[in-house]
C-alpha cells in the first residue's frame, strides 16, 4: 500500500491496471455522494502510483455518470497513448464489487520541456488574506470541501441572486503542501453559479469538469502551504445546465490553474401552504 503525505489517499494494487481505496465519510457533500474534487484528487494520485504513467498530470476532464458513496473504491487505468512528451489515459472510479461507473477521467500526463514563458492574463487585486477574517468555528464539523480547504472570501459568498455571479475567495489547503493532487481538488470547491442568479433553493450537481494544471511541480512547491487565490464566474445557464469558469492564482502572480464546469440544476419544489 501507498500513501501521499500530502493528501491521504492510500491506494492498494489490486492487479495491473486495477486498484483500491477507500473514501471516509468526510469526502461527503452535504446531500451524500462524494464530493467531485476527490475524485479529482483520486485520478491525480493513482496515475502518480501507477508504473506505466510518465511525466505528470497536464489536464483533466472527468464527467460525473452517477454518484459514488463513501465507503471502498476500484479505480481503473488504462493508457490510451503514450507519445515521446505526452501520454492520454483513462482513469474509471466504481463502487468495489459493481460494474457502475462513477466517474470517468481522461488525464493528459506530460514530461514538461523547458520552453520560455509568457502570460496574458492579469491576477486580480485582492488584499491580504490575513486581513480577512477566518471562517472557522470552534467545533464546527468539517465535511465536503471543507475538510480539504480553508476559505477567506473577498466577494460573491454567500451566493445571492443578483446582476454578478463572479466571486473571490482565497484559499489553502488543510491537506498539507499544495501539489497536483490538491490543486485538482480545488477547482470542484467555489459555489454553483446557478445558486447567483435563483438563489439557493435549487438542487445542483456537476456534469463535466475540465481542469488544466497550468503550474509546474516546483511552482506548486513554492506555494507550499501559503494562501491561493480563486477566481470563479459564471456565464449561461438554462435547459438544466449551467457552465462555470474559474482561474487560481499563486500570491506572487502565477497563474497556476483554469477550469471549465457544467453543471445540471433543478429548482426544489415548492410545497403548497397547508
Amino acid at each position: 500500500m501507498t500513501t501521499t503525505p500530502a493528501l491521504d489517499i492510500a491506494l492498494t494494487p489490486l492487479a495491473p491496471g486495477r486498484w483500491s481505496t477507500v473514501a471516509g465519510p468526510e469526502w461527503s457533500n452535504p446531500g451524500g455522494g462524494l464530493w467531485g474534487g476527490y475524485a479529482i484528487g483520486l485520478c491525480v494520485r493513482v496515475l502518480e502510483a501507477e508504473p506505466e504513467a510518465v511525466g505528470e498530470a497536464l489536464s483533466l476532464t472527468l464527467t460525473y455518470a452517477a454518484g459514488l458513496p463513501a465507503g471502498e473504491l476500484e479505480v481503473r487505468t488504462r493508457r490510451i497513448r503514450q507519445g515521446g512528451s505526452v501520454g492520454v489515459w483513462e482513469v474509471e472510479v466504481r463502487p468495489a464489487g459493481s460494474e457502475q461507473v462513477g466517474v470517468h477521467g481522461i488525464v493528459t500526463m506530460a514530461r514538461r520541456p523547458r520552453t520560455p514563458a509568457f502570460a496574458f492574463a492579469v491576477m486580480p487585486e485582492a488584499p491580504d488574506p490575513a486581513s480577512l477574517p477566518s471562517p472557522d468555528l470552534p467545533g464546527a464539523s468539517q465535511h465536503y470541501g471543507a475538510a480539504a480547504f480553508e476559505r477567506r472570501t473577498l466577494e460573491g459568498f454567500p451566493p445571492t441572486p443578483g446582476p454578478s455571479s463572479r466571486s473571490l475567495a482565497w484559499v489553502r489547503s488543510r491537506r498539507g503542501p499544495m501539489d497536483k493532487a490538491v490543486l485538482g481538488m480545488v477547482t470542484d470547491n467555489s459555489a454553483p453559479r446557478a445558486m447567483y442568479a435563483l438563489g439557493q433553493t435549487i438542487h445542483t450537481t456537476t456534469l463535466t469538469l475540465t481542469a488544466y494544471l497550468h503550474a509546474t511541480a516546483d511552482e506548486l512547491a513554492e506555494v507550499g502551504d501559503d494562501f491561493i487565490l480563486v477566481e470563479c464566474e459564471g456565464r449561461v445557464g438554462g435547459g438544466g445546465a449551467s457552465d462555470e469558469r474559474s482561474s487560481y492564482w499563486s500570491r506572487g502572480g502565477k497563474l497556476l490553474a483554469t477550469s471549465e464546469q457544467l453543471a445540471w440544476y433543478r429548482e426544489i419544489p415548492r410545497s403548497a401552504p397547508e
